[in-house]
């Protein structure tokens, strides 16, 4: 028969090693969870830089589009010189704003969608450009730029919103604050309500 004695010690180391199991377990785990959670706010910050860039591409696309579609209509209507010269100050101003933040170069870009769309109904006037093939082929780069303006920041705005939820929503909050993550990292990039609207910007005032 084995001693009593040996018996309880043997049941009181066996108890010691499963906690120090359960415990060393509990503690992988949490570090597992912290790393997985900083790698995932990494990946949303890298995506919100990557998608950014695209809005980037696309907007420096309009920029070098419009000088073209403002010369092409100038050969038609040289008496709408207040349109053209105020859509391209308006470009000078978005192009002038590429280091601005999210939010504000968004309004600076809305202001200049705004002006292409009001020379685009001066271009309504004018037949022979309407019909012009170098014309036609402008508006259709630029409408399918406009499109993909607005594919990427649907995209951008997605990542900036996750970005936002993990720096602000506990526990993540935790992590984003010890890994130097904030919120106000990456803002918005919002299209005016203005810029959906009919043209609401007057290039016309003062002309006769």
């Amino acid at each position: 028969m084995i001693p009593s004695v040996s018996i309880n010690t043997f049941l009181a180391l066996g108890t010691g090693a499963i906690v120090g199991i359960a415990i060393g377990v509990v503690v992988l785990i949490l570090i597992i969870w912290v790393i997985s959670m900083y790698n995932g706010l990494v990946r949303t910050r890298q995506s919100c830089r990557e998608s950014w860039a695209d809005i980037d591409t696309e907007l420096n696309r309009r920029h070098d589009l419009i000088p073209n579609l403002v010369n092409c209509v100038k050969g038609y209507a040289k008496h709408e010189a207040d349109v053209m010269n105020a859509v391209t100050d308006l470009r000078g101003k978005a192009m002038g704003a590429k280091d601005a933040s999210a939010a504000d170069r968004s309004h600076v870009e809305g202001a200049l969608e705004q002006g292409v769309g009001k020379l685009m109904m001066v271009a309504e006037n004018y037949p022979d450009l309407k019909a012009s093939t170098n014309f036609l082929e402008l508006q259709k780069e630029l409408s399918e730029t406009e499109t993909r303006i607005a594919r990427a920041r649907r995209f951008y705005n997605s990542n900036v919103r996750s970005l936002h939820n993990s720096c602000e929503m506990f526990p993540s909050s935790i992590i984003a604050g010890m890994g130097g993550f904030k919120s106000d990292e990456y803002s918005f990039f919002q299209a005016d309500d203005g810029s959906r609207a009919p043209v609401a910007v007057d290039f016309g005032a003062g002309t006769s």
